[in-house]
């Protein structure tokens, strides 16, 4: 664990914060790396900290039962996770599982609260990603209710391309299926397609993004609208 000393590591949300508070906030964060598949919450349970990630990404996923769930958000370097502290609630909704290794700036729930209460300018931007957030978890669900498996599942993977920062991750048929909610088998024939189209290479669950502007063409509206929401709203 690592004191922060400096507004050097990159977070969006905080990044466009006036400097005098980048300094002070950061000052009262701890930089620390978030392994893959790591737990940082399960629904129901006390949010003791907030994570502005600036090389990890993290699934947020609503269970179902003890063997289902669907991911309704995800959220790299242009967020945050903990936004129910933002609302006054100290419990989080949804399991946050770490999907892809790497950074975060992580600051304790008291902490986060004094900021929010001293810090107009964070309060903003924060009330404005929460506006953000629970858009797209509408749009996830209509998305999984009306989309085809192959154009979310491009949409997907232009996601996680975004917060990766790189052409290639790691990902099974398993985790995809669970993460959105469908049979492994709707998975297979999908990736497949995606792979015959080479817009992707599969090979035992690393995925390679070979053609960025095909797989957005196969992707769902859904993928395109999100990213102009979030331009639109926080610039």
């Amino acid at each position: 664990m690592q004191r922060v000393k400096s507004p050097a590591t990159y977070n969006r949300l905080l990044a466009a914060l006036p400097a005098k508070d980048q300094r002070r906030i950061l000052a009262n964060c701890d930089l620390v790396e978030l392994a893959s598949h790591e737990v940082l919450y399960e629904a129901g349970t006390r949010l003791r900290n907030a994570y502005f990630p600036t090389g990890a990404f993290i699934s947020l996923v609503t269970p179902l039962d003890a063997c289902a769930g669907l991911e309704v958000a995800l959220v790299g370097n242009e967020g945050m996770a903990g936004v129910a502290l933002l609302l006054g609630v100290p419990v989080s909704p949804l399991n946050h599982l770490v999907q892809g290794a790497g950074g975060a700036l992580r600051i304790s729930a008291a902490a986060f609260r004094s900021e929010l209460e001293h810090c107009p300018a964070l309060r903003r931007r924060l009330q404005r990603y929460a506006y953000v957030k629970m858009h797209q978890f509408a749009q996830t669900a209509a998305c999984t209710r009306f989309h085809m498996v192959e154009a979310r599942l491009a949409r997907w993977l232009l996601m996680t391309h975004d917060r990766a920062h790189s052409n290639t991750f790691y990902a099974t048929h398993e985790f995809l299926a669970y993460m959105l909610g469908v049979r492994r088998v709707g998975i297979t024939k999908a990736a497949t397609s995606l792979h015959e189209q080479s817009l992707i290479r599969y090979s035992r669950g690393d995925i390679t993004i070979l053609d960025r502007r095909g797989l957005e063409s196969s992707s769902c509206g859904c993928y395109l609208a999100a990213n102009e929401l979030y331009d639109r709203i926080l610039g």
